[in-house]
């Protein structure tokens, strides 16, 4: 005799009309169905991780009498533009609430392999951007400025003498930011020569794989290769992610 179905059917739920929108009907899932959904992208997804995420006010399913979480598409959205802003932007949970009740969507995060990833996270190799001083990047990233002088010291970041005081390009700024987040674990600017080695071994490759061009009088050929250097950056990045997801899930188990 078999074993009687289980599973929790999709249910749907009618969507109120707005003035903004045409009335619709919303497929709801269960919380395994959107870890299912989502664990492509974020191998490190799990029901435990949602129900956290709901816990800090970032998410808001629907609940059946019955208790259980049902969750729309644009639940799903929200939960997706949460996990790329953690992992792309290293954005703690504080500042993706702010960054969700200012209106940030899923539209304005670049999904893993598009260049907009690697440039919102690390900014552009072609252009260092604009500078900022010491107390802008200590202010907007939150950074002990004992941090920032211990990363200079062990090689991490440079900046830049001007003025009298010390400046950083947004790539330095977003290294400065991220590093903070791992300040709080008690990882400390000499725990990073690792990320370092790591990153100009990484650098040299492309490098290697590109230099032809990279070298070549011809700005066409010029503007290809860089846009190819930061494609590749994007997707090294990327599998760097799923290789450490790889090893920590040994870890764990």
């Amino acid at each position: 005799m078999a074993a009687p179905d289980t599973t929790r059917p999709e249910v749907e739920i009618p969507e109120s009309p707005s003035p903004d929108t045409e009335p619709s009907r919303q497929k709801a899932v269960t919380i395994g169905s959107v870890c299912k959904q989502l664990v492509q992208e974020f191998p490190d997804i799990s029901i435990s991780k949602i129900r956290y995420l709901e816990d800090q006010k970032l998410l808001t399913p629907r609940r059946t009498q019955g208790g259980y979480r049902l969750y729309t598409q644009n639940d799903i959205q929200r939960l997706r533009t949460i996990l790329r802003l953690q992992r792309d932007e290293f954005l703690p949970l504080r500042v993706i609430r702010q960054e969700l009740a200012g209106g940030r969507s899923e539209h304005e995060v670049a999904a893993p392999g598009d260049p907009r990833t690697m440039r919102r996270a690390m900014v552009s190799t072609r252009d260092p951007g604009a500078l900022y001083s010491l107390d802008d990047v200590v202010e907007e990233t939150g950074a002990d400025p004992k941090l920032v002088r211990e990363l200079e010291e062990f090689g991490v970041i440079k900046g830049e003498a001007r003025s009298g005081g010390r400046y950083y390009d947004e790539t330095e700024r977003e290294i400065i930011r991220a590093v903070s987040e791992l300040a709080r674990y008690g990882v400390g600017g000499r725990n990073l020569r690792v990320f370092r080695s790591s990153a100009d071994r990484e650098a040299q490759l492309l490098q290697s794989i590109l230099a032809p061009a990279l070298r070549s009088r011809n700005p066409e050929r010029r503007k290809e290769a860089i846009e190819a250097l930061e494609n590749l950056a994007s997707v090294t990045s990327h599998l760097k992610h799923l290789l450490l997801i790889r090893d920590l899930r040994k870890i764990a188990t």
